[in-house]
């Protein structure tokens, strides 16, 4: 272990074509183009395309690769990659090992069969994917992996990546118009960053594979709650077990050979549950950096005889999994700008940013809502396990006394009395750890950045990203276009901070969002509860959504329809394959075994009768076993019925799913729940909670 901890700085990233590779690997002059090409977007030559292609072939060939692979991020939350071979065949049986510029810069995937949401019809299969120099190759598995966006033939954004990329260059466009107005000719882009943490449960692989409803949905559709849950709190942040530790050892080398900065490793609330955190990094890599982190922990959990469940409620009656966002703005001269500062002009320029912040969740707090919005994820928000369906903003008592004294106009209370004077005082000094984390809040600022804590543990983060930096750079556009016109800076942007703040102070809240009486304090405000994905989606893209990713250049209004589309098809797919698999664990297992467990039971009392001995629990087990299985039987026939009535429109089959089978699915289960605890445990054909969640 010691020898291995040495080594750890040679080991990090050892399997990446990063910087330093592509330094001593290629000529100046190409290494050169290609940095150019990451700052500045310019196009590379096709020479330079040729001249990085072969030093990247030779690399991955030194790494055991023997293929290669354009690793594209569909619509799917997941990835996608298709393999080819460097062999070309040179003649006389023999054959040459290639890789060309023109093959790593652009590929040609077929894409009829990825969700397109309507832009592409299944004949049109032409798709392209094109190198994303700034995210930077690796070896996995034998094959050399190369980060690429995905398009349509007529150029239409079949991706995740490439809106991503096309919102942190608008955030960065805009960030920079707000600095130059602060005096700053240095800084030239301002980076989205983020640092997404993992949370994610581990169950022993021979369990996994005797439940049908894990296997097929990634949750438990049925399951008793067992005598001992999270009630001791015990596992939090407790003891890790041999067996989970080595499984966790495991995934950070792998982790780290793949350059994924893997820091945080630790036991979540729920029993069996635990997180993975990385280092703060831009937000393009740590998009690709989760994806691969999500495969990887599925991967190294079989490795270790565990499966790894993402979903964001496998199991009834605990914690859920979620991903906490941590998001912030940062400077190529490495300034964080939402980090206060401790001069006058960073104080407001920290508050300009902030003020643009605020503003921005409250106007698209719809829109914010519609990109956690998914079928796992409404078994989370509002269950007291994770931030309510009703978007708000913590700032921490401090920050929040200061905006409330910027609002009134009253004199801040930090010792020394004083009525702030925005671009002339200077703030009190706000460190990261002044304010107590705020676990009910979806949005919580902590001390440098906004932890967006509403994430689902399964899904892709770029939506969510896209979502903050398009809606950052819409303020901020909208802030500059009105100080870039001042003839009195200091005082117009005082009056700026200050009106924001008064006409938005509704989307601050400090209080504990599990509370009901958040639920009718917001709706008082007029904040939006859209309780469930059929809730939220409908706003995905209405008429304030289309234009603000239209007017920033992310989305075209057909890109920006198709994607809402696809979570309504994805959610009524999802629903309908966890009806479906209900009914057949209803049908082929549990009903079979409860008969047999009640004809063994009738027998018995007949034998005991017959011997003149008394029949009490017999016969009262029977009988709350036939009522509940008559009930779950009816409750099964109504579901199967109802799953035939299903609506083919999407969108009204979404409401349907949520209306109609969810209840439905509800009531089997209520019954089949209550019939493990009655039958015995012989009969009962597939393992329960207490063995499935302490099976570590």
């Amino acid at each position: 272990m010691e020898k291995d901890a040495l080594h750890l700085p040679e080991l990090f990233g050892s399997n990446v074509f990063n910087e330093e590779t592509m330094k001593e690997r290629l000529s100046a002059a190409s290494y050169k183009a290609w940095k150019k090409s990451t700052t500045d977007g310019t196009p590379l030559e096709l020479s330079t395309a040729n001249e990085i292609a072969q030093a990247m072939k030779q690399w991955a060939m030194e790494k055991g690769a023997t293929h290669f692979t354009h690793w594209f991020q569909p619509m799917t939350d997941v990835t996608a990659e298709k393999h080819d071979s460097f062999i070309s065949p040179v003649g006389g049986g023999k054959i040459d090992m290639e890789f060309s510029g023109k093959e790593l810069i652009k590929g040609e995937p077929d894409a009829s069969s990825f969700p397109s949401g309507g832009l592409r019809a299944t004949f049109e299969a032409r798709g392209y994917t094109a190198w994303d120099p700034t995210s930077f190759a690796f070896v996995k598995d034998n094959s050399l992996y190369i980060p690429t966006v995905f398009m349509s033939y007529s150029g239409q954004a079949l991706d995740k990546k490439t809106p991503l990329l096309r919102s942190m260059e608008t955030v960065s466009k805009q960030s920079i118009r707000i600095l130059r107005l602060f005096g700053d000719t240095e800084t030239k882009k301002v980076t989205a960053q983020c640092g997404p943490e993992q949370e994610y449960f581990l169950v022993d692989k021979k369990l996994y594979e005797h439940r049908e409803d894990l296997r097929l949905t990634g949750r438990t559709l049925f399951g008793n709650k067992p005598p001992r849950g999270q009630e001791l709190e015990d596992h939090y942040f407790g003891q890790i077990k041999p067996r989970v530790a080595a499984f966790m050892e495991d995934l950070d080398n792998e982790l780290w050979k793949l350059g994924v900065p893997s820091k945080t490793k630790h036991n979540e609330v729920a029993p069996s549950q635990h997180e993975m955190a990385p280092v703060f990094s831009d937000a393009n890599t740590a998009c690709d950096a989760n994806q691969l982190a999500m495969d990887m922990m599925k991967k190294v959990a079989d490795r270790h005889g565990f499966v790894c469940l993402l979903h964001e409620k496998p199991y009834d009656g605990v914690n859920g999994s979620g991903k906490h966002d941590n998001w912030s703005l940062g400077t190529d001269t490495g300034k964080n700008l939402l980090k206060p500062g401790n001069t006058p002009s960073q104080n407001a320029q920290f508050l300009l940013f902030l003020a643009a912040f605020v503003k921005g969740v409250d106007e698209y707090q719809e829109t914010l809502r519609c990109t956690v919005a998914s079928a796992g994820n409404d078994h989370r928000l509002g269950a007291q396990e994770a931030p309510p369906a009703i978007i708000s903003i913590f700032l921490g008592d401090e920050l929040d006394g200061i905006v409330r004294s910027i609002i009134d106009g009253t004199p801040y209370k930090d010792g020394t009395r004083k009525k702030l004077r925005i671009g002339i005082d200077v703030l009190p000094s706000i460190s990261q750890d002044t304010t107590d984390r705020n676990r009910t809040s979806p949005m919580a600022f902590t001390g440098n950045k906004f932890e967006f804590r509403m994430l689902g543990s399964s899904q892709s983060i770029s939506g969510p990203n896209i979502a903050l930096n398009t809606i950052m750079a819409q303020e901020l556009g909208e802030f500059a276009d009105e100080l870039e016109k001042s003839s009195d800076f200091d005082n117009d942007l005082e009056m700026l901070i200050k009106k924001t703040f008064k006409e938005h102070e509704r989307i601050i809240f400090n209080g504990n969002g599990y509370d009901e009486s958040w639920v009718k304090e917001a709706n008082k405000r007029g904040l939006a509860n859209l309780i469930s994905t059929a809730d939220a989606m409908p706003h995905y893209a209405d008429a304030k959504a289309v234009k603000l990713y239209t007017e920033n250049g992310v989305y075209t209004e057909e890109e920006l329809n198709a994607r809402a589309n696809i979570h309504a098809e994805t959610y009524d797919a999802r629903i309908s394959i966890e009806a479906r698999t209900m009914l057949d664990i209803a049908r082929r297992e549990i009903m079979p075994a409860v008969s047999a467990y009640a004809g063994d039971l009738a027998v018995r009392m007949a034998n005991l009768k017959a011997a003149g001995c008394v029949t009490a629990y017999e016969t009262d087990t029977s009988k709350e076993v036939a009522v509940l299985t008559d009930t779950m039987m009816k409750d099964t026939e109504k579901l199967g019925e109802d799953m035939e009535k299903v609506p083919c429109d999407p969108w009204d089959a979404m409401k349907y799913y949520h209306d109609i089978i969810l209840p439905d699915m509800g009531s089997i289960r209520k019954s089949a729940d209550s019939l493990e605890g009655l039958v015995d445990k012989k009969y009962w054909p597939f393992p329960v909670y207490s063995e499935l969640l302490f099976s570590e």
